[in-house]
């Protein structure tokens, strides 16, 4: 699918921690709804792209990984490091959908208005963990980004970009959902 995701990002370092935060199925709702403290930091950032992989996205999840993990670095820098609890970010779904240059940039008569065929969306959680792999917090999220993203979609960088930008998108929502920034 992508070429140019040569490199696999998440060894098997963290992969129990990440194995025993998802096998928390049912929580309650104190743990869903707490919020983080205003100076949280994270002992580490971990991309779970596991749901992408069962559906035979192999390669492809494995680059949605790297982007979104390297989004996650940039967005929560200066955050990570100690003995914090990890955020662990689960990937369930990303959809790019066929882009041509085709956008509508009225909706009629009133303006306004969109083309839902030209919009990504990567949707997910994040998973706050401690230490003995309890969840502390789950915060379900989805971002929606413009398919243009990515420039024009004759490029064969187009897709990267797209899955780049829409990355970055979700990183920075997510520090703001978490109400960390």
């Amino acid at each position: 699918m992508l070429r140019w995701c040569k490199s696999l990002i998440g060894s098997l370092i963290g992969r129990s921690l990440v194995a025993a935060a998802l096998a928390a199925t049912a929580l309650p709702a104190s743990a869903q709804e707490a919020a983080l403290p205003p100076a949280t930091r994270f002992s580490a950032i971990q991309v779970d792209v596991r749901p992408l992989l069962a559906t035979g996205l192999g390669i492809y999840a494995e680059g949605v990984r790297a982007e979104l993990q390297a989004a996650l670095a940039q967005a929560f820098a200066g955050r990570v490091g100690g003995p914090g609890p990890t955020l662990v970010v689960r990937v369930t779904g990303l959809s790019l959908n066929p882009y041509a240059g085709s956008e509508t940039r009225s909706g009629g008569r009133g303006g306004g208005g969109g083309n839902a065929t030209n919009t990504d969306y990567l949707d997910g959680e994040a998973l706050v963990v401690d230490r003995g792999g309890t969840v502390l917090l789950r915060h379900p999220q989805l971002s929606a980004t413009n398919a243009s993203s990515g420039g024009a979609w004759y490029d064969p960088a187009s897709e990267r970009r797209r899955v780049a930008y829409i990355a970055g998108h979700y990183a920075a929502w997510l520090k703001k959902g978490l109400g960390l920034e």
